[in-house]
């Protein structure tokens, strides 16, 4: 059965108090409940660990957006961590950490948590989600990580998040789903969730090749699902082939069907 913990009425997530929802945990292991103590510290930077980076896709061209922050203006808002063998766990703040690494800062403040792997991992996914910055490939490699690191079910999953079981469901299908040269597109910026969602329909064998023709044409979501629902619907192997070298073909027939063809 899952457990609550307490929160001092000072927690704050980028400048707005965490909903109770999220701040719902299930400790395995311990079963016990306890406030969250929190301090602001000044931290050098070498005693960050980045392990909980792994769950997240971090992008360059996020990066230098900040990087150009804090350049102009320095670091706004600390970055938040829990200790962790020695060291400072970070949960929050990864531009701002590769950012000052890259202005050649020495320290970052740091809002410090008490709180267990599990707690931060959920608040990985609810500090990021009060300002919708995270890409459902994220809330899903958290979740599958929450459910095989720490035993959760769907129901528990929803409850500590905050969101529907079905919510859950939809994301961990989408990691479960998916093909493994296709899942290190995502995680290398290449693909986006939404991409994910279309290509899910595809076999898993064939989810690559399609990924491939996405790619290369910079597809948008809407067309990327034109160009899955029309490999599905094709069942010749030449057909299908030619779809994939030449999809723009199948864009203009598309908009020719929705806008009426000019020359009619």
């Amino acid at each position: 059965m899952g457990v609550t913990f307490g929160v001092t009425p000072d927690v704050i997530v980028n400048r707005n108090p965490i909903a109770w929802s999220f701040i719902v945990a299930y400790i395995y292991r311990h079963k016990k409940t306890r406030a969250m103590s929190i301090e602001i510290k000044e931290i050098d930077l070498s005693r960050f660990d980045l392990s909980l980076s792994q769950i997240r896709m971090i992008h360059n061209d996020r990066i230098v957006k900040i990087q150009e922050s804090m350049w102009l203006h320095g670091q706004l808002q600390p970055v938040v961590a829990r200790v962790h063998n020695g060291a400072y766990q970070l949960i929050d703040g990864f531009k701002r950490y590769y950012s000052a690494c890259d202005l050649m800062m020495e320290t970052l403040q740091c809002r410090v948590l008490e709180v267990s792997l599990a707690q931060a991992k959920i608040l990985v996914l609810s500090y990021n989600h009060t300002l919708q910055t995270m890409e459902t490939w994220e809330e899903a490699l958290i979740l599958q990580d929450l459910q095989k690191t720490h035993q959760m079910n769907q129901t528990q999953l929803a409850k500590v998040t905050g969101h529907s079981r079905s919510w859950v469901s939809r994301r961990l299908s989408l990691i479960e789903k998916i093909d493994p040269e296709v899942a290190s597109e995502i995680m290398m910026g290449a693909l986006t969730g939404s991409h994910a969602r279309a290509l899910i329909k595809l076999p898993r064998g064939n989810q690559g090749e399609v990924a491939r023709t996405i790619i290369h044409w910079n597809l948008p979501f809407r067309q990327s699902n034109q160009l899955v629902e029309a490999w599905l619907k094709e069942t010749d192997a030449a057909r299908r082939k030619e779809l994939l070298e030449h999809p723009e073909y199948q864009f203009f027939h598309d908009d020719c069907q929705e806008d009426g063809y000019p020359y009619d």
